[in-house]
């Protein structure tokens, strides 16, 4: 990949958070982000993607600058932002935006949205008063919401409709590059695919490079054009979209895929077992911090660390002592063959969707 290409980098990155001092003993460390190296190619959608407590929400702020490096270094366009503060910082932070997991959370409640969207354009001193006016109007037209809710409070308005606002509040200052943590998994299911379709919409209208974090591989499948896979603070998988989940390379990875939910109900799936919880931060394991609830471990994954591999001829990274002898289920792989009457509901029950379609 050439430096033309990157437009937002992570190398060796590193974040460690020291509890507070207890009354007895010594702080502890907790390893939340541990040597991830990865590259974001200008207007793709890259999703990261791993279990709670893997680090990616983490790795989301270290992006976008919100907290800085244990160790490493984040750059934007080659420019290291590790050192950068005031002024600075806040240019860069005009082209790098960032939607929250929760909008409740992340939206100020004695602020009107319209003062909530016009916020970021003063602060980057964009347009006069008159002009942010129409620039709000403009922003909630582009998200979906009437011009009249401009004048209404967060708290008003549904989940669905605080996070479309927490997007137009990113996209107010014309950002380059947005990365959007979690952003429809505190929202109704019903309404989960509207936003999901709406930040493919803008990505592709505006011409946005987008960083979806997320743990469910069900809601960026269709998304993504590249996946990163996360484990306890390291990327153990990186593969464009369609590769990934045809034919994983690591262990967790398959872990991650046989768990996708099948829309016909007569599919099955072979079991793929994932025993034991993710391990402790403060004190990961040994080797390969996958090993200790792998079903293929081996002697040499429990004493040595597998660092993430070259990209091979189809981009994909995988740090994985047994990647090249494992043969692994993907999407299509782990679906077992149905039985003729099976076949024969599927068939009736895709032909009226195909109608449906076409009266629409």
């Amino acid at each position: 990949m050439s430096d033309a290409e990157t437009i937002l980098s992570a190398e060796a990155l590193e974040r460690r958070f020291t509890t507070e001092r207890p009354l007895f003993g010594t702080p502890t460390v907790v390893h939340a982000v541990s040597g991830v190296s990865l590259q974001v190619r200008r207007g793709e959608t890259l999703a990261i993607v791993g279990e709670s407590g893997c680090g990616k929400s983490t790795l989301a702020r270290l992006l976008t600058a919100l907290i800085a490096p244990s160790a490493g270094a984040v750059r934007f366009q080659g420019q290291d932002l590790s050192g950068l503060s005031g002024r600075a910082l806040r240019a860069i932070r005009r082209d790098i935006q960032f939607i929250f997991q929760d909008p409740s959370a992340s939206l100020n409640p004695v602020m009107t949205v319209g003062a909530l969207i016009a916020e970021p354009l003063a602060t980057h001193g964009i347009g006069t008063r008159a002009e942010r006016r129409g620039r709000v109007a403009a922003l909630l037209a582009r998200v979906g919401l009437p011009a009249q809710a401009a004048g209404r409070y967060p708290h008003e308005l549904s989940g669905g409709q605080r996070q479309r606002i927490g997007i137009a509040r990113a996209l107010a200052s014309g950002p380059q590059v947005v990365v959007a943590d979690e952003p429809v998994s505190a929202l109704d299911v019903s309404i989960q695919a509207q936003v999901v379709n709406l930040l493919a919409d803008l990505k592709q209208d505006l011409g946005l490079t987008l960083v979806i974090i997320a743990h469910d591989l069900a809601v960026i499948r269709h998304m993504a054009e590249r996946v990163a896979v996360m484990y306890l603070g390291e990327v153990v998988e990186l593969a464009p979209a369609a590769t990934l989940f045809a034919a994983p390379r690591h262990p967790y990875t398959e872990a991650l895929v046989a768990a996708i939910p099948l829309p016909d109900p007569t599919a099955r799936r072979a079991s793929i077992r994932v025993e034991g919880e993710l391990p402790n931060p403060i004190a990961p394991p040994p080797g390969c911090r996958f090993h200790p609830r792998c079903p293929y471990a081996q002697a040499r994954c429990a004493a040595e660390r597998p660092t993430l591999s070259a990209p091979d001829r189809e981009g994909r990274q995988v740090a994985c002592h047994r990647a090249g002898e494992l043969t692994l289920a993907g999407l299509a792989a782990t679906e077992t063959a149905r039985s003729p009457a099976a076949q024969a509901r599927f068939a009736l029950y895709r032909a009226a969707r195909s109608v449906e379609g076409a009266q629409r």
